[in-house]
């Protein structure tokens, strides 16, 4: 298919879904270090349940008909080339840059085969059996899900989260009433709020490792614990963007993009997912739904058009999960205005399935 190579970088859902859309009309090869699809909205679950892994962690083999999943790390990524840490080269007419954003385990994983990320998460839930005070360090809604799983599979596990600011959930686009839902369930559930400061120092021990340690905050209370979790530092991961491309990275590391998805000033690349500079919320679905809009685009291209399909976002949606069956969720509506539901309706949006169904789907897997 000449002038139909499209190089997508990024294995996550955003990369999947351009990846499927395009192998029809495309000579598609996606890129992506991992052995194995990991449906990070799972993770924490799989943190503490042993049944959910299966769940977290899916093959690639049934993603494309046509093109191919390239198990390798993109080391230089140009306008049209995608250069990999094996020295191959893979020529492009278009680069759809979907490499996501990092973030500290057990939410997102670095390893690169799935066995050794298995390993990691047995060492873990083997570490929480044996802990008795668990630190979380962040209150925003990783830190919150993170300690809801904690609490339903571990009840007499005694939870701190220490919070730099005056409140959890700090960003000021959500609302009062979600954040009285949560502190009050997980409270109810034994869990400390230490909030307004921070640690004076990080414990002297890896997260997920089961070691006592005392830390104390820069307001000098001291906390005792034996087992932490960092839940703050997400990241673009864009270092791997040369030349032209590199000047349109901002200071975040995400990606400038145009209406359409495209770089700004590259017609022939496009950014997706996490990695986009779009202003919203980092969630799956917006990953997928700004897929769906350059898979439309990449057609028309093409198929020598132009572009026609301009992403506009949703009204914002945040769903908190505590365990399977707590929680609170914040919807937007169209007049803008918010609206708070209930445990039994984030248990249902998303707490029970984590949303594994429609992603085996996506992934050809059901």
């Amino acid at each position: 298919m000449s002038g139909n190579r499209v190089v997508v970088v990024g294995g996550g859902y955003a990369g999947i879904t351009v990846a499927r859309e395009l192998d029809d009309v495309a000579d598609v090869t996606l890129v992506e270090p991992k052995s194995e699809f990991v449906h990070a909205t799972a993770a924490l679950r799989a943190a503490v349940d042993p049944a959910w892994e299966d769940n977290v962690f899916l093959p690639y083999d049934r993603l494309l008909t046509r093109g191919r999943v390239v198990h390798d790390r993109a080391r230089r990524i140009t306008p049209r080339s995608v250069h990999l840490t094996s020295s191959d080269v893979l020529e492009a007419d278009h680069v759809v840059i979907a490499t996501g954003t990092s973030y500290p385990f057990p939410a997102k994983f670095i390893e690169s085969e799935g066995w050794v990320a298995r390993a990691r998460l047995g060492r873990l839930r083997e570490a929480l059996a044996s802990s008795t005070h668990a630190l979380v360090v962040g209150a925003g809604p990783v830190g919150l899900e993170l300690a809801g799983e904690l609490v339903h599979a571990h009840p007499g596990l005694r939870i701190t989260i220490v919070e730099q600011e005056e409140r959890i959930l700090p960003s000021p686009e959500l609302v009062e009433p979600l954040r009285a839902s949560l502190r009050a369930q997980l409270e109810a559930a034994g869990v400390r709020f230490v909030l307004g400061t921070r640690l004076a120092y990080l414990p002297p021990v890896d997260v997920g490792l089961h070691q006592p340690f005392v830390v104390e905050t820069t307001s000098g209370e001291r906390i005792e614990a034996d087992i932490w979790f960092r839940a703050y530092g997400n990241r673009a991961e864009s270092d791997a963007l040369d030349g032209t491309l590199a000047a349109v990275r901002r200071g975040d590391g995400s990606i400038r993009v145009d209406g359409h998805l495209r770089v700004a000033g590259h017609g022939t690349v496009w950014a997706i997912g996490d990695v986009a500079d779009v202003k919203e919320s980092k969630r799956a679905q917006h990953a997928i739904a700004h897929a769906r809009v350059v898979a439309a685009n990449l057609r028309s291209v093409l198929a020598g058009g132009e572009p026609t399909t301009l992403y506009r976002p949703e009204p914002e949606i945040v769903v908190v999960p505590l365990g399977p069956d707590g929680g609170a969720s914040q919807l937007m509506r169209r007049d803008g205005s918010r609206v708070v539901l209930d445990a039994d309706e984030t248990s249902r949006i998303k707490g029970q399935d984590l949303m594994v169904a429609p992603l085996k789907e996506l992934l050809g897997l059901e």
